[in-house]
């Protein structure tokens, strides 16, 4: 599967209020493995950055001032895009952006170029409810180095959610051990039939039945009374 990390930075906070993107970074991954294959645009807005933003970015209107409209580099973004998983911290906010950019010169909404967009911020809250979700926060939690970031930048941010994205999905998309070694051509792979196995149950004993249940408890509260099985039990 190809996947895109994709990330903005932009003049605001609101492409309907006149807002635009001054930068666009892309980091490619296909079978979950980081390619170099990235994409990174600086992009002039026609407009400057306000002030708040740029304490963000640190990207000043003068360095814009030369590089290129988003017109200029949308069909190299979206032959880029095509077809894949998009992967988006806070989804909505980005997406706002670059729909609105593609609308500016007549194209169709991304959703029309790829695959599917993934909120990595909504997974993120999904797995830790009730604790903070930034990048920088999931860095810390998941072990990834985020040492050089002192300002926001669109192509270091993307790399750094492809590692928490890597970290936060890590053993959801396959039951097969990875030995580290290809099979070599024309070996097929041994499968095990685990019929064969008398495999024994093991029932949790008290202590740790009540402790599950605290644990159950504490997600629910942290979550405002929203967790499914609780929901299925009432």
């Amino acid at each position: 599967m190809r996947q895109i990390v994709l990330d903005t930075e932009t003049t605001g906070l609101s492409a309907e209020n006149g807002d635009r993107i001054i930068e666009i970074g892309c980091v490619e991954l296909v079978a979950r493995k980081l390619t170099g294959n990235n994409l990174h645009f600086y992009l002039n807005p026609g407009r400057d950055s306000h002030e708040d933003a740029m304490k963000v970015h640190g990207i000043s209107n003068e360095f814009l001032r030369d590089k290129p409209k988003f017109s200029a580099v949308a069909d190299e973004l979206l032959a880029y895009l095509a077809e894949a998983e998009v992967i988006i911290h806070n989804a909505p906010f980005d997406v706002s952006f670059l729909n609105k950019e593609l609308s500016l010169i007549g194209k169709p909404a991304l959703k029309h170029c790829v695959a599917k967009v993934v909120d990595s911020l909504m997974m993120a809250k999904e797995l830790f409810p009730g604790k903070r979700n930034s990048l920088d926060a999931l860095c810390d939690r998941l072990e990834v180095d985020n040492a050089g970031r002192t300002l926001h930048g669109a192509l270091l941010d993307a790399e750094l959610l492809a590692d928490v994205y890597i970290n936060l999905t890590r053993g959801q998309n396959s039951l097969v051990m990875d030995m580290g070694t290809e099979p070599e051509a024309g070996v097929a792979l041994q499968i095990v039939d685990l019929s064969a196995f008398d495999l024994p149950l093991l029932m949790a004993n008290d202590q740790e039945t009540t402790a599950h249940e605290a644990l159950l408890t504490g997600i629910d509260k942290a979550s405002k009374g929203k967790t499914v099985w609780r929901a299925l039990t009432a």
